[in-house]
């Protein structure tokens, strides 16, 4: 039973202390020692809840830690998932580039003879194929002739002097560059426009 004389503060120590065991509360008989054990007992509880208070803040920063790792992995999941070809793509493109030196080399008058009519067939259709298995995987090639030269995609390796086109337009590609998804695999070696002199 409460006084009447007793402020509402005190009833509300004493709701929140009504489970502590008595040996803990050190209750006393004299009034000093109850106002002092109430004072302790408000001090432990207001540790109590900032301690409280703290563990909450940590452990929403530990989950939020938690996600961050759980999105980083996911992301680097994808990526190798989406890049995993690259070491392989990157040494498959001589086999490409060499299919191509192949075909842009080959004679025409040769290309019309009936002995060496099927070989040039099978190797347009063996560059077909390797361009379809390229698409597949997301490697693309960078256009590059008539188009400004692009410092991300383009690597120039000469200037040529003339008035055919606008200076820093890539004129001659020497070497195809290949993009596999929203990467680089390898620029394109390119000759850029220059003024004559």
């Amino acid at each position: 039973m409460t006084n009447e004389n007793e402020n509402p503060r005190d009833e509300a120590v004493e709701k929140e202390l009504a489970g502590v065991p008595d040996e803990l509360l050190d209750k006393g008989k004299d009034g000093a020692e109850e106002g002092q054990a109430g004072h302790s007992l408000e001090n432990a509880l207001a540790s109590l809840r900032g301690d409280l208070e703290q563990a909450q803040q940590d452990m929403l920063y530990a989950r939020a830690e938690v996600q961050n790792v759980r999105r980083r992995m996911e992301k680097d999941v994808q990526d190798a998932r989406a890049y995993a070809a690259t070491g392989f793509a990157r040494d498959i493109l001589s086999v490409a580039d060499n299919l191509s030196r192949a075909i842009d080399h080959f004679p025409a008058e040769l290309r019309e003879d009936e002995k060496l009519k099927n070989f040039f067939a099978g190797i347009e259709a063996t560059q077909r194929e390797l361009d379809k298995v390229f698409g597949v995987h997301g490697i693309t090639r960078i256009a590059a002739k008539g188009l400004p030269l692009d410092p991300n995609q383009h690597q120039a390796m000469l200037e040529i002097p003339t008035n055919d086109a606008e200076p820093g337009t890539v004129v001659q590609e020497m070497q195809a560059g290949y993009m596999i998804k929203d990467r680089l695999l390898r620029p394109a070696m390119v000759g850029v426009a220059k003024k004559p002199d």
